[in-house]
């Protein structure tokens, strides 16, 4: 008996009790077991990726309403801005319109002053001019009697 018979033997006997106490179904139960675990997660793993795809799809869709609204946003605050400054131009016009409506009267109520006070510088002096001639060239009595007929003809003119 050699070396090698019992070295066979040996392995034999271990071999024996490994079936004895059932250590290979034990190994494969416990693959077993690992497989489905593992199994089990990558279940979990492809669900959650599943439901994080949804929540992305959702976000994005979200994102683009959101950017719809942004855009609607910023062409209904251009439109106003246009009204706003269509309308202030048009305040604007109206504004300078009046004003110079307003400079118009102011001239020509100086323009009217202007020629009522000439005129009545000019009455003024013709008054002055003619009383200096009849009081020259008339006598007392004469200019009275000129100055009555002058009222009565301004009281017949005014009434």
């Amino acid at each position: 008996m050699t070396d090698t018979f019992w070295a066979f033997i040996g392995l034999i006997l271990f071999l024996a009790l490994l079936f004895y106490f059932k250590v290979p179904a034990m190994a494969l139960r416990s693959l077993d077991e690992r497989a489905k675990r593992i199994a089990g997660e990558l279940d979990e793993a492809l669900r959650l990726r599943e439901e994080a795809q949804g929540i992305l799809a959702e976000y994005q869709q979200k994102c683009a309403g959101i950017e719809q609204d942004v855009q609607e946003i910023i062409t209904a605050a251009k439109h106003e801005a246009e009204i706003i400054v269509a309308e202030a131009r048009v305040k604007t016009e109206e504004y300078v319109k009046n004003r110079n409506k307003l400079v118009e009267q102011k001239i020509a109520q100086a323009e009217s002053d202007a020629i009522q006070e000439i005129s009545s510088s000019a009455v003024n002096l013709a008054i002055s001019s003619a009383s200096k001639i009849i009081n020259n060239e008339l006598g007392a009595k004469k200019a009275n009697d000129l100055i009555k007929e002058s009222i009565i003809k301004v009281k017949t003119n005014l009434h």
